[in-house]
This record gives C-alpha cells, structure tokens and sequence, in this order.
C-alpha cells in the first residue's frame, strides 16, 4: 500500500511482528551469529542479504533508511556518518581520478571545500556554475569526461531555489545523473525525484534528526538513472567488480545498482558509517518531522514578513517572500513551505550584522542550522570563513549575510528578540 508522507514519517521502515518491539531497536552489535560458514560466504559474495557485520548492514541503520528511501520515492538508501560524507560518496560512487562533475556555486561551504579542494586532491575536477544561468550556458561547461551535475534544492545559506526540471533536463541530455542535496526542504516539502532527480543526499543532522543530538547523512536512489545506456560513461557501475569475483553491479542488482555499490564498495572500504545509536535518535526525529516543518515553515514566514518591513533591514531572502527573486520557483517546487532558514542583512553592513546577532538573548549563536531551537550564524565568519571574497560572492553569500534558522517556540517571543537585538 502506498502510504502518505506522514505515515511513513511515523510507521515507515521498522515493520514488527508478533512479539517484536513496538520501537524500533537499537542493535547496538558489530556482528551478527550464522550458523554455517556456508552462510557466511553466500553474505560476503552478495549472493544473499542479510547481517553479518555492521560497517555494512545493520538492522537499525536499514530500517531508517528504508524510511528515508520511501519518504523521498527512492528504490533505496544508504545511512552516513554525516552529511559531508553523503554527499562525498554520492559523487565518489561514480567519479574517480581523470573526471569531472559540475556543482552549482551556491552551496553550503562545507560542501564547495569539499569539491573545490578535496576531491581535486583525488584527481576529481569541478566547474561551477550559476544554477540561473541559461541551459546553453550550462551545457558549454561539460566536457567528454563529466559524471555528475549537483545542486542544493534551497541553497545553503543563500536560500536560491534549485529549477530541477530544468538542471535534469541538462544532466540527462548529456547523459549523466542529476544529484540534488535535499536537506532544507525535506521530503516532506519537496520530493526532487519527482522533479527528475536521480540521486538524493541529506545532512540528517538537520531536521530529519530536528533536536541537534546526532550527526548523519543519507543518500537515496531513486533507480530511474539507466546506467547501462552509457555504460562506458560508468565502468564502476557497468564492468565486473573485481573485489567480487568479477560481478557487475547493473546485472545483479538492476535499479538498485547504484546503492548497492555504494554500501558493499565504498561503505566497505571507507567507513563513514552512522552508529545504531544515532540512527535511532534520527528515526525519533523522523517520527515527527511533518509536524515540525509546518510549524518552522509558518515561523520563518512571519519572521521573513516581520524583517522585510523593518527599516533597520537592508535586504531579506526567503522563498516564501512575493518579492523575493525565487518566490515562483518556490510555488513551484515548495508549494507547502520551503524550509525555517532566513538570510537577510542589516543596514550598516558586516560589522552592524555582527552587533546585531551579539545582542540576542533568546535566540542562540550556534554552528548548527535546523533544529528545533532557533539559532543565528554570520556564514563569512563562521561556516564559510575558508573562502576569500570572491569565493563568499560566487557562493552567494554575502559579507553582511545572516542566516536565522527559525525554530519551533512562539513566533512572538522570537519576533521580540529580533526587536530588542535591532534597538
């Protein structure tokens, strides 16, 4: 039966029987007993699925990723140790040393480091790219040995509005999957897939977790990318595995080919795993992630109206703003609410946004965004304080830039403490 977005966020992935917990468990074990070395084998070989050590499948880790998987409308999922590493794998499952991948510019900080820089010291080039720019101006970008097309459907912190038709007409047109980090709107707000994405990333520290307690990451396939059809694009996916006696990951294991390869290839030999005990924690959150994102929705669009009216307030982006540059697109994609994160700037620039979040009592000064407690942070002094100024304006984010994560308390209480902050 398919079920709705909020049922899934409450039933989804643990299905007891007699007996069972009601709750889901945490298996807090590194190995799991067999009673056969035959049985074993049959595991390692991929021949059969099942548990035998946690790295790669753990009952708690796959039962809150099949929630995720069914959330978003993917065939499956796999559960990361953080968003940084989602995103990693999600790139390094198909692209190795001598290719090239293209990003959107407006990214989460953490995110452009980790593609300017540290995949470059893998042999993994990037170009990024304005996501308003024209469908040829992208186009002219990709080369003979691009993978990957990667955008954020709401910018982190910029709050710009991915087009995902228009960036998965691009990607498959030239025959490569269209990723897109999903983590402000959730899926509750925005299913990419439905859109044309292929493969969708998560910082789950955000607000599938909600309470700021555990540090995870997803990536969910929705098995739609036809691999085969550019199988010498993709050789990781389309020739044998010599690290399993030769398979090839499309002919065994179809529209799971990607994921499956991501858990028993990277997953294997890397690590990143997230800990049974985080993933339940996750999964808590996930229970009610439908019920807090009205309420961070409704907050930030009376705070976003609140400060856009303000004549101490120089500028404010919130997709739910009729003036705001990507309100259609929001309507488009985000019809129910885009997320609880406001970017806005004070008049009197850099040094008056700074006063500004310094004067809060309420409202915390924390390096987190999204959780149920509203919180501030100045990205170029504190996220993205990495980047030189031109990188901060090719990343959209402005000296004078706050980002406000507006938090489920009473909306008025908030709004009195951007009033006292402001003087």
């Amino acid at each position: 039966m398919n079920y709705k977005r909020e049922t899934i966020c409450v039933q989804g992935g643990w299905k007891p029987k007699k007996g069972d917990p009601r709750v889901l468990p945490i298996y807090q074990s590194t190995t799991f007993k067999y009673e056969t070395s035959e049985q074993m084998a049959k595991l390692f070989d991929l021949e059969e699925s099942g548990y035998f050590y946690t790295r790669l499948q753990n009952p708690t880790l796959d039962a809150v990723a099949s929630k995720i998987a069914d959330l978003e409308g993917g065939v499956g999922a796999m559960l990361t140790s953080s968003g940084q590493a989602a995103n990693f794998y999600a790139i390094f499952n198909i692209c190795s040393a001598g290719d090239h991948f293209i990003s959107t510019s407006t990214i989460y900080g953490g995110t452009f480091n980790l593609f300017s820089v540290t995949l470059k010291k893998l042999g993994i080039d990037v170009t990024f790219v304005d996501q308003d720019a024209s469908e040829d101006e992208i186009i002219k970008c990709f080369r003979p040995n691009t993978k990957v097309l990667f955008g954020e459907t709401v910018a982190n912190p910029g709050l710009k509005v991915l087009d995902i038709e228009k960036m998965a007409r691009i990607a498959h047109a030239q025959g490569v999957p269209l990723i897109v980090d999903n983590t402000f709107p959730t899926p509750i707000n925005c299913r990419p897939i439905e859109w044309g994405a292929d493969i969708i990333t998560h910082s789950t520290t955000k607000y599938m977790d909600g309470h700021a307690t555990s540090v995870g990451g997803v990536v969910v396939d929705s098995g739609n990318f036809d691999w085969d059809q550019y199988a010498d694009k993709f050789p990781g996916l389309t020739t044998p595995d010599d690290s399993y006696h030769g398979l090839v990951y499309t002919k065994a294991f179809g529209k799971s080919a990607y994921i499956t390869k991501a858990v028993v290839q990277l997953m294997r030999d890397l690590g990143s795993i997230q800990s049974p005990q985080n993933a339940f924690l996750t999964n808590i959150g996930l229970e009610t992630l439908h019920l807090r994102m009205e309420r961070h929705c409704e907050n930030a669009q009376k705070i976003a109206e609140f400060l856009e009216s303000h004549d101490k307030i120089a500028w404010v982006q919130y997709p739910g703003l009729k003036k705001d540059k990507y309100y259609d697109l929001g309507q488009k994609y985000l019809p129910t609410g885009s997320c609880g994160v406001i970017a806005f700037g004070l008049k009197g620039g850099r040094d008056a946004s700074i006063h500004f979040i310094d004067s809060l009592q309420l409202i915390a000064i924390v390096t987190h965004v999204a959780d149920a407690r509203t919180c501030v942070l100045h990205p170029a002094s504190h996220t993205h304080r990495q980047l030189s100024d031109e990188q901060l304006i090719e990343a959209g984010v402005a000296p004078d830039l706050i980002r406000l994560s507006v938090g489920i308390e009473n909306v008025e209480d908030l709004i009195n403490d951007i009033k006292q902050a402001l003087g």
